[in-house]
C-alpha cells in the first residue's frame, strides 16, 4: 500500500487529522501502523484528543483510551490538565500513572497556592483531593471548606490590597459599585444627616467586565470603568499593567518573544501609548516606574497552570478572549 511507505513523520501527520475512532482502528491495520502511532515522539493521538477537548467532546472512545496501549501517556497529562472535573471523577478510565507525571498534572491544571493541599499526601491523592474540592463548589452552594473569599482591589494610587469577605456574601459586581458610589440615607426628622458621596468621580460611568485569563477550574476577572482619561490623575497604573502588559500587541509573535517597546519611547523615557500611560513621573508610583521605563524584555506562554483553550497563547494577544 502507497500510503503505508511514506515516511513516518508524514503518516504521523496524517493520522493526527483522523477522530479517535478512526485512529484507534488505523493503529491496529499493521505493525508499521501500530509502531507509528506507539511513538511517544511521533504522537499522532495529540490533535485528534484536544479538538475533543476543546468541543467537549467526551465520547466512548475518549473515556475508555487508556485501554489502548498504542496511546503514549503522555496524553493524558493533556487530559488531566483540560478536561471537565466530571469527566475525570466518574467516567474516564484512568491509566497508572508515576509520581513525576501526577505532579506534572497538578501544577498544569491547578493555582500553586493549592499546593498547600498536599501536605504528606502523595500527588495523585492531591490531585483527585482538590480536583473533588472544585467539582462541589461548581455545583453546590456549599462554602464549609471556603467560608472566605479574597479579593484584589487595585487603587489608582498605584496600590493595591488584598481584601477578604464571606464567601456566601460575595458578589464583586456589588463590591465595585459600592466603591463606585455611596448613599446614606436617613430619615430627615432624626438629628440624623443625609450623606451623600461620590467615590473617585467614577458613580456616572458604566461598570464594565473583562475575562483576564481562564483556566481549567478558574477565571480571573476584572471590573473597572473605561473612559478617555483627562489627566494623568484618572489613569490606574496597576490596572493598566495589568490588562496590556507593555510589548503585548496584537501582532505580538508567540513562543519566547520579545516586546518591541524601542519605538514606543518618547523623548522623556516613558512609554508613549497615545495618553494612556501616565506621562509624568509624578503619576508613577516608584515600584512601577521601572516597568514603565523599562518594560520586562520577553514574555513566555503560560504553561503552569495551563489556560483553557480560549485563552492558550497568555499571556499573548488572544482575539476576542482575554488580552
Amino acid at each position: 500500500m502507497f500510503f503505508e511507505h511514506l515516511p513516518v513523520d508524514l503518516i504521523a501527520e496524517i493520522l493526527g487529522e483522523l477522530d479517535l475512532e478512526s485512529l484507534i482502528q488505523m493503529s491496529y491495520i499493521s505493525k508499521r501502523f501500530h509502531l507509528i502511532a506507539s511513538d511517544t515522539s511521533l504522537n499522532p493521538w495529540r490533535k485528534p484528543i484536544m479538538r475533543n477537548l476543546r468541543a467537549n467532546s467526551y465520547g466512548p472512545a475518549l473515556k475508555h483510551l487508556s485501554v489502548r496501549l498504542t496511546v503514549p501517556r503522555q496524553n493524558w497529562i493533556d487530559l488531566l490538565a483540560l478536561a471537565k472535573p466530571s469527566f475525570i471523577l466518574f467516567d474516564a478510565t484512568l491509566p497508572n500513572l508515576r509520581a513525576a507525571e501526577w505532579e506534572e498534572s497538578f501544577k498544569r491544571r491547578f493555582l500553586p497556592s493549592w499546593e498547600k493541599w498536599k501536605k504528606e499526601t502523595s500527588w495523585k491523592e492531591a490531585f483527585f483531593k482538590v480536583l473533588h474540592r472544585v467539582w462541589h463548589r461548581s455545583v453546590t452552594s456549599c462554602t464549609t471548606d471556603e467560608a472566605w473569599t479574597k479579593y484584589i482591589v487595585l487603587n489608582r494610587s498605584g496600590t493595591a490590597n488584598e481584601l477578604e469577605t464571606s464567601s456566601r456574601n460575595f458578589n464583586p459586581l456589588t463590591i465595585f459599585n459600592e466603591m463606585k458610589y455611596e448613599l446614606r440615607c436617613h430619615s430627615p426628622s432624626s438629628s440624623h444627616q443625609f450623606i451623600h458621596r461620590l467615590q473617585n468621580n467614577l458613580s456616572h460611568l458604566e461598570t464594565r467586565i473583562r475575562l483576564v485569563l481562564e483556566l481549567s477550574d478558574v477565571r480571573i476577572l476584572a471590573f473597572g470603568v473605561l473612559v478617555k482619561p483627562r489627566s494623568d490623575f484618572n489613569v490606574n497604573p496597576n490596572a493598566h499593567l495589568l490588562l496590556n502588559p507593555p510589548g503585548i500587541t496584537p501582532d505580538s509573535s508567540d513562543g519566547y518573544a520579545l516586546s518591541k517597546m524601542t519605538a514606543k519611547i518618547n523623548a522623556s523615557g516613558l512609554i508613549d501609548d497615545h495618553g494612556v500611560y501616565p506621562r509624568s513621573t509624578s503619576t508613577v508610583p516608584s515600584v512601577l516606574f521601572k516597568e514603565y521605563r523599562n518594560p520586562s524584555a520577553a514574555y513566555r506562554r503560560l504553561t503552569h497552570p495551563e489556560p483553557a483553550p480560549a485563552h492558550a497563547n497568555y499571556p499573548f494577544y488572544t482575539s476576542g478572549a482575554g488580552i
